[in-house]
């Protein structure tokens, strides 16, 4: 224990305040021995960031809490990473920055609920560069990220609708799913020049266009 305090640059009294509060996991024993790992140091390093950053201990261990019960990267991923995405790694600090202080216990059990994040060690894995971009920038301008997420459960419902559409339209008897990869690019070409003409519809009809 005296170890591990002293490489996260805290006292042994905090060491075990934080253990006391469940913001580390419990360490491996073997009898009366408990061995700590590079987990618990990775995390011991995030909460001093995360309080650099002013988030209160009640709120790391809402979203430490959070953390523990996501589902793990290979559970997100499934079969294999997304054809056409790039996921992307993270620290719990590097997210909270990221959202500009709105990474809080709630959105992170949303994000996880989306399958937009899952959990690698100590690190937290974004699905996609994309869509953790548009969602950052988004925030940016202002928009709360709880409110982001709400519409990306949105979009995701209609995603699945278009995609069972345009498999059904394709994968008739004598076409495979290799036709449909192959297909793919006509799918996202009619979705985006329809969200573009339906964008212009929107913007046509607001007072003074």
């Amino acid at each position: 224990m005296e170890e591990l305090a002293e490489e996260a640059g805290i006292t042994v009294r905090t060491l075990r305040f934080y253990r006391e509060r469940k913001l580390i996991p419990p360490p491996r024993r073997e009898g009366r021995i408990a061995w700590y790992d590079d987990t618990h140091l990775a995390r011991l390093r995030t909460i001093s960031a995360l309080l650099e950053r002013g988030h209160t201990l009640s709120g790391i261990a809402e979203l430490a809490e959070a953390f523990d019960h996501g589902r793990d990267v290979g559970e997100l991923l499934g079969l294999g990473e997304p054809t056409e995405e790039t996921p992307v790694r993270l620290s719990p600090e590097e997210l909270a920055d990221v959202f500009a202080g709105q990474a809080t216990p709630e959105n992170l059990a949303a994000a996880l609920d989306l399958g937009y994040l899952g959990t690698d060690g100590g690190e937290i894995v974004h699905i996609s560069r994309r869509l953790l971009d548009v969602s950052a920038a988004l925030v940016r301008e202002g928009i709360p990220l709880a409110d982001v997420l709400t519409a990306a459960r949105g979009v995701r419902d209609h995603a699945e609708a278009l995609a069972t559409l345009f498999t059904t339209l394709v994968l008739t008897e004598n076409r495979t799913t290799d036709d449909l990869t192959r297909l793919r690019p006509l799918a996202k070409s009619v979705v985006e020049a329809e969200l573009s003409m339906a964008l212009d519809r929107r913007l046509s009809r607001r007072p003074g266009a």
